[in-house]
């Protein structure tokens, strides 16, 4: 991160000097505008016969003048902004490594089967940003193709979230409507959310919404024991409706950023019924990369300067644990007790008669003659009873 914050630094200042040169250049060549439509505008009204030649002959030389130096003055802090961009690519060149391919497996996208999989997680990807025509082109060129009940979510998902970006809470409601029996299995409060959001909406009103607040509030009825005192601060709200409610205790209520939280919450929910992540696959992954690579650059230089080519032979595995915060736990990982290992498809957990949990290395290490004293406790029994157990 400290990387990218030094790159970010110089783009900043690059950014800066953009806009400054912008507005500068603006100023500058309005006032030259000006004084050239003046200079128009005299000779246009007194002819040049009638004018003082020496008067004149000074004058366009003084606009010439102008205009040139402010030519080499534009041309002079343009070419000082070239040098500022030039800095941003040094930067990157300082603090990031291009060649990358020491920790990167060469055959990882070298069958047919993974690059479907590639290519239909960035299809995923684009539909949930709502880029659904960039999302047709990569199908038809890549041969991928896309099941209807995949895409059909995606598509109501962005339409509602394009109204709610524009303020519109009908689409939204609707499907909370429409959904409420899921949404409360997940205790979800999206439904109350949204109707609050709209009972705020009428408040920003004024005094002559006061009736329709007053008859939609029938709506909070079904949220009342879990959002009793939600309920009560909005209905007091209603007492400095004439006076306004920014003018009130309750100014709270109109905060802006009601909309981007609302917005949040419901594709969290939404993601959820559809049994989706919130963020795609393809920018989790690329995230964790963002924070895997520094470290495992690291450790490669490590490994090369201290000549210990065979601690990291496997290029599906990594040579240390890499914390990439909560955010990015998604599976439940078991450790076998026995042989301390950390299990995998090729060694899933096993679950014993008796209940205890074990590996299936340690499955079959522990079985003799065909029948399992569990480590655990005494009980005996048949290993083929085992069942194996899915996270």
């Amino acid at each position: 991160m400290e990387q990218c914050a030094c790159v970010e630094r110089e783009l900043e200042k690059v950014l800066h000097r953009f806009v400054t040169y912008g507005h500068q250049s603006e100023e500058r060549l309005d006032e030259l505008l000006r004084s050239v439509c003046e200079i128009r505008g005299q000779l246009l009204a007194f002819g040049v016969q009638d004018a003082d030649i020496s008067v004149l002959s000074q004058t366009m030389a003084q606009c010439c003048k102008n205009i040139k130096e402010t030519v080499q003055m534009l041309a002079s802090r343009h070419k000082d902004i070239h040098g500022s961009v030039s800095k941003v690519g040094k930067a990157i060149d300082r603090n990031f490594d291009a060649e990358i391919s020491a920790v990167v497996a060469e055959t990882v996208w070298d069958t047919p089967e993974r690059q479907k999989y590639l290519s239909e997680s960035i299809v995923e990807h684009l539909y949930r940003q709502g880029m659904l025509s960039v999302a047709e082109d990569l199908c038809q060129e890549s041969g991928v193709v896309i099941d209807m009940s995949m895409k059909q979510p995606f598509l109501e998902l962005n339409r509602i979230l394009e109204a709610l970006r524009m303020q519109d809470l009908r689409p939204a409601l609707e499907w909370a409507v429409t959904n409420r029996q899921r949404l409360l299995d997940l205790n979800s409060s999206l439904e109350f959310k949204l109707h609050r959001l709209y009972f705020i909406s009428l408040l920003s009103g004024g005094i002559t919404n006061q009736m329709e607040a007053l008859q939609y509030a029938r709506h909070f009825q079904p949220f009342a024991s879990q959002h009793q005192r939600d309920i009560q601060i909005l209905m007091g709200s209603l007492v400095y409706l004439r006076h306004g409610i920014e003018n009130s205790p309750y100014r709270s209520l109109l905060e802006t950023n009601q909309w981007a939280e609302i917005c949040n919450i419901f594709t969290r929910d939404a993601c959820a019924l559809l049994g989706l992540s919130v963020e795609s696959p393809l920018s989790v992954s690329f995230a964790s990369g963002c924070m895997a690579l520094p470290v495992l650059m690291n450790i490669k230089q490590v490994i090369e300067q201290r000549q210990c080519s065979g601690v990291w032979t496997h290029k599906d595995e990594l040579p240390i644990e890499i914390d990439l915060g909560k955010k990015c736990w998604y599976h439940s990982v078991f450790a076998c007790p026995i042989l301390r290992q950390q299990t995998s498809e090729s060694n899933p957990p096993m679950k014993l008669i008796c209940g205890h949990v074990i590996s299936r290395d340690a499955l079959n290490k522990l079985t003799n003659a065909g029948k399992l004293k569990c480590p655990y406790c005494p009980m005996e029994q048949n290993p083929s009873h085992a069942k194996q157990i899915y996270f």
